[in-house]
């Protein structure tokens, strides 16, 4: 994609529906670089039984590179971490700010 990042920009990319929605959005900077993206899946047990594909994803893709991501529920609304092969959940926004920068 090469564009800027922008509120209005990832809420379009999310939203349900469209052809992008179930993928990732690759930012490198301040720019979204790709989005649809379809990531590696880890092949661990994950702590909670109900986290599904997307979160699998997030642990997948940061077991094999330095990637930080963020996953938000699309049924829950609650926004996790993952890094290094493992997930933080129920991050509020202050806690996510802290860890970003």
């Amino acid at each position: 994609l090469d564009a800027r990042v922008s509120a209005r920009l990832l809420t379009t990319i999310f939203y349900p529906g469209t052809s992008l929605h179930d993928g990732a959005a690759m930012i490198r900077g301040d720019r979204v670089v790709a989005a649809g993206c379809v990531l590696p899946l880890t092949g661990r047990t994950l702590s909670d039984s109900s986290l599904g594909t997307r979160h699998r994803a997030a642990v997948g893709i940061t077991e094999q590179n330095d990637a930080l991501v963020v996953v938000v529920s699309e049924e829950t609304g609650i926004v996790s971490l993952a890094r290094n092969g493992r997930i933080a959940r129920r991050l509020d926004s202050q806690r996510l700010r802290k860890v970003l920068k």
